[in-house]
């Protein structure tokens, strides 16, 4: 459901002072023109720049109930012209203000209006120090004046190419009294600059590069915080880069400013700019030449709004851009749009009939959208829904268009389904269902709602508890975008903390693992402290790291998107985010984790599952793969893929890191490593003997660990294979070998002499099978009965002897042993 808008019209424009003239100036001309309304709306300035005959001018109109002198001022080319009509506040009365009109070569006019007079002209002051100074942008931000004014070289001759960086920046308080108007000291912001348009907020300026600017300057902006003589480097496809202090003058240099960023700045493509507004909330409005409207906030960080239903804007076709509130609206060949700045919904699109249009407000009118056009002025507003009960249209909206996306990913038909289709076909309940649940629960504090029905009642019970998170987090958003400055880290900490448990419970497809990589992006500590409390990671008694998570978010962890699914954008997996976290905030528990996560794949997945996170790549390799991305190496990275290495018990990446650890000449560890994970299979500590049995035959590091090498010899190594492993690996020397070398570092017999003995000492296997055979008590084995007739009594006496003696007891054969 869309909110309702009314278009009507208010003025006819006959209720100013010459009305038909002031519809005439906006019927002509090729160039549009520009309006700057008084901020109590009593009077419209049009100012026609580029105009064919009569001369480029400006023109006061007032209404009819106020009398008195008209302004009205023009020029005649080569003559410097008029480049910002400004508004003040007045100190000597309340609510008063005054007029600035800033011309090129920096004279200044300070106006006043007063009834049944008219149009005063105060002082004239120049703004600009140099003779030879131009202003090229002016603003104002309460009774302080802003510019960017181009200083020429001294030497005429000089190619202008090589003086690029001609302009400054710089600011002046420009003061109102009893006694008159004057100007405070120029306060120098930026100097050695290239050519910037300033555009000023209640507390922020921004600094935007003009159009004519070169291409090495162009990738970024500019915001000066006055209050605290801040100044940010920000671009708006990176975000955040640099912010400094400017103590003096000596660091406002432009260059020595950019000087710690040039490398990074060199990556960035140039900023598509077509049109640039400010919003009442503080932010900077950028229209791109493709359409697309964004939002630089003041902190740097830049946030998509909405995409105009163009395919690209031409240099001279205007776009007209305003905030109301909450409610962004911009004009663009005739087509108004509204649209919503929180969630970037589009409200409203009006085809208007007019061939130009201007934005103005309306003291005390928030909500009330005015536009003046050649044929008057017209309100735009907003007729309230009859049934209050209802919840926030877009809530809705977001429902029947998630729908359709479940659907359509689930559905045969190649026809696309949309939310009408949705909405009257009656196929598919379960957003009816949540709608008409969202209906009923999210306003009826309001006004009671009605009944629902007892399928819907059943549901709302067992949603209540989702219900409730929503309506929470729908809070702390808007305290988010309330906050002051001071308070929106801790908010967001919150908020990030939530978003990151949501997804964690929800189905971890594309759409939610690119949120969570921008998420991460943007707030990393706020991310990795979110991933702590959702996994319950901590540290035990004996700082071991355990985690409590259930199984179902282990499999979101471990599963979802991989890297061969998400292509090359620039998404990673969720284990590849959480691993990267670790790596910047808890490296020493980064070989816990992924030992931790190898324990949790046995209740997640069958054992040897292809659909697995082991059935595709290993954890430990993907947790080196994160490893290796890193930006900035460190010392401590051989030691963490050791350890990661090892953490997989895996025996290709144990013998991978025995071999770092030999390669990096660690004996010590090296031992260490042989004794833990000989023990894990025969196969493995025959690997390892091997390998360091090679090492040994090659030099002398190893002998003072020979003790605790050789009972890690295999059983079933014999002498002759441990003496070629040791001819094999003999370090090759071009010399003739010398009986009795004085340099020490040969291999002797007498290095080998006590594991040769340990091997040819130690029992073979066969010899062991038969001495069990040996120590048998059955042995020999008895005589088997003779089932012939015995002829006689002797030999009937001879024949049971056999079994007298089967029959005897262990304990008699103790007694005989014993005697």
């Amino acid at each position: 459901m869309k909110r309702a808008g009314t278009l009507r019209q208010v003025s006819d424009l006959s209720d100013f002072s010459r009305g038909h003239w002031l519809r005439e100036l906006l019927c002509r001309g090729e160039e549009p023109s520009h309006v700057q309304p008084s901020p109590d709306g009593q009077h419209l300035l049009v100012l026609q720049k580029n105009g064919p005959p009569p001369l480029p001018r400006v023109v006061a109109f007032q209404r009819h109930s106020i009398a008195g002198a008209d302004l009205e001022r023009s020029w005649q080319p080569p003559q410097p012209a008029l480049v910002g009509l400004l508004f003040l506040q007045s100190p000597v009365v309340l609510d008063s203000w005054v007029l600035a009109m800033v011309w090129e070569h920096g004279r200044t006019e300070v106006w006043h209006f007063v009834v049944a007079v008219g149009w005063q002209l105060l002082q004239t002051l120049e703004l600009c120090q140099g003779a030879r100074a131009r202003v090229v942008s002016v603003c104002s931000q309460g009774a302080s004046l802003v510019w960017c004014e181009e200083r020429p070289p001294l030497d005429a001759h000089s190619d202008m190419s090589k003086c690029a960086f001609r302009f400054c920046v710089c600011a002046r308080a420009l003061e109102v009294g009893e006694q008159g108007v004057r100007l405070g000291t120029v306060r120098m912001i930026l100097h050695n600059s290239p050519e910037y348009q300033v555009l000023a907020s209640p507390q922020h300026i921004f600094l935007v590069p003009a159009a004519a600017g070169f291409a090495t300057t162009s990738k970024f902006l500019l915001i000066w915080h006055p209050e605290t003589a801040k100044l940010t480097i920000t671009a708006p496809s990176a975000g955040f880069i640099h912010s400094k202090v400017l103590h003096s003058s000596s660091e406002s240099d432009f260059r020595k400013l950019l000087l710690g960023s040039v490398g990074l700045l060199s990556g960035f493509t140039p900023l598509d700019i077509h049109t640039s507004a400010v919003s009442n909330s503080g932010g900077l409005l950028l229209v791109s030449t493709k359409g697309a409207v964004n939002m630089v906030e003041p902190d740097g960080t830049q946030r998509h709004i909405f995409d105009l239903e163009v395919d690209s804007l031409a240099q001279g076709s205007p776009v007209r851009l305003k905030t109301f509130g909450s409610i962004l609206a911009c004009v663009l060949a005739g087509v108004l749009y509204l649209v919503d700045q929180n969630s970037g919904r589009l409200i409203e699109k009006e085809v208007l009939s007019m061939k130009e249009v201007h934005f103005l407000e309306a003291p005390g009118e928030e909500d009330s959208i005015q536009l003046l056009s050649q044929a008057g002025i017209y309100s735009f507003s907003f007729s309230k829904p009859e049934d209050s009960s209802r919840p926030e249209p877009c809530l809705v909206e977001m429902v029947f268009e998630e729908a359709c996306r479940y659907y359509q990913r689930r559905s045969l038909s190649s026809s696309k389904l949309t939310v009408e289709k949705l909405k009257k076909g009656g196929a598919f309940q379960a957003p009816v269902a949540l709608a008409s649940i969202l209906q009923h629960s999210l306003h009826q504090k309001q006004k009671p709602a009605q009944g629902l029905q007892d399928t819907y009642a059943k549901l709302l019970s067992t949603m209540s508890l989702e219900l409730q998170s929503y309506m929470s987090l729908e809070l702390l958003k808007t305290c988010v975008v309330c906050a002051p400055e001071s308070e929106v880290e801790s908010y967001c900490k919150e908020l990030v903390e939530q978003e990151v448990s949501r997804i964690l419970h929800s189905d971890m497809d594309k759409d939610n693992l690119a949120y969570l990589n921008s998420v991460f992006d943007s707030f990393p500590k706020a991310a990795w402290k979110a991933t702590r409390s959702c996994l319950q990671l901590q540290q035990n008694g004996e700082g071991l790291l355990v985690a409590r998570a259930t199984p179902e978010v282990w499999k979101k962890v471990l599963g979802g998107p991989q890297l061969d699914d998400v292509g090359q954008n620039g998404m990673v997996p969720l284990f590849e985010l959480i691993c990267a976290s670790f790596l910047r905030f808890k490296p020493k528990w980064l070989p816990s984790f992924v030992e931790l996560t190898q324990q949790y794949i046995g209740m997640s997945w069958a054992y040897s599952s292809k659909e697995g996170p082991e059935g595709r790549v290993p954890l430990y390799k993907r947790a080196l793969g994160v490893l290796a991305r890193k930006n900035k190496h460190s010392e401590g990275d051989s030691e963490m893929e050791l350890e990661l290495l090892l953490c997989s018990k895996r025996p290709k990446a144990v013998l991978q890191a025995l071999h770092l650890l030999i390669r990096l000449k660690r004996w010590q560890r090296v031992v260490e490593v042989a004794e833990k994970f000989s023990k894990l299979s025969p196969l493995l500590n025959k690997e390892i003997f091997t390998t360091l049995l090679a090492e040994f035959a090659q030099h002398r590091e190893l002998d003072p660990y020979v003790d605790r090498l050789w009972p890690l010899c295999p059983a079933e190594l014999t002498a002759s294979d441990i003496l070629t492993v040791v001819l094999q690996n003999l370090p090759h020397s071009q010399e003739d070998p010398v009986p009795f070398s004085s340099e020490g570092n040969h291999l002797t017999v007498g290095l080998l002499k006590p594991l040769l003995q340990r091997v040819v000492q130690r029992p073979s296997v066969q010899n062991e099978m038969y001495l069990d055979a040996l120590q048998s008590p059955t042995f020999p084995p008895p005589t088997p009965p003779r089932e012939h007739k015995i002829p006689s009594k002797a030999a009937a006496d001879d024949v049971s002897q056999p079994s007298m003696a089967r029959t005897s007891s262990p304990s008699a054969l103790v007694q005989d042993d014993s005697v």
